[in-house]
């Protein structure tokens, strides 16, 4: 139980980061869907949240050398950033005071392409370090 606590709590940390991030630059970096700038902004968005992700995978890795280290990181942050998103954004009004309603939405599309990433990049980074994944072919 104790694994699963320090891992639950990078991924309160990770969901913090984001979220101030937003709360913070949200106002600058968000757009309309409707938009023109909103295709550009999300793609250098999803980026940067892949490279952090990435850093952020191995600096775990350091800490929780454990078999399959990076998958627990990535299912367990998932599950407890989604849950904190969750309410995040049924309070969004007090959470990102600052956004507007379709800022809101670019957040939300944002987020989703977020969380696919947390789950595919340790899975990713599992992989490379010779840790395997579920759906390998059995010998």
């Amino acid at each position: 139980m104790k694994g699963y606590l320090f891992v639950a709590c990078w991924g309160v940390l990770v969901w913090l980061f984001a979220t101030l991030f937003f709360v913070f630059f949200g106002k600058k970096v968000l757009f309309s869907p409707d938009s023109d700038p909103f295709f550009m902004s999300l793609f250098l968005l999803t980026a940067g949240t892949a490279i952090l992700l990435l850093a952020v995978t191995f600096l775990y890795s350091l800490f929780d050398q454990s078999k399959n280290a990076t998958l627990k990181f990535g299912l367990i942050g998932t599950a407890v950033g989604l849950t904190l998103d969750a309410f995040s954004l049924t309070n969004h009004r007090y959470i990102f005071p600052e956004l507007n309603e379709s800022q809101i939405i670019a957040f939300t599309v944002w987020m989703s392409f977020a969380y696919a990433l947390y789950l595919i990049i340790p899975a990713m980074v599992n992989e490379r370090r010779g840790g395997g994944l579920i759906w390998h072919k059995r010998v």
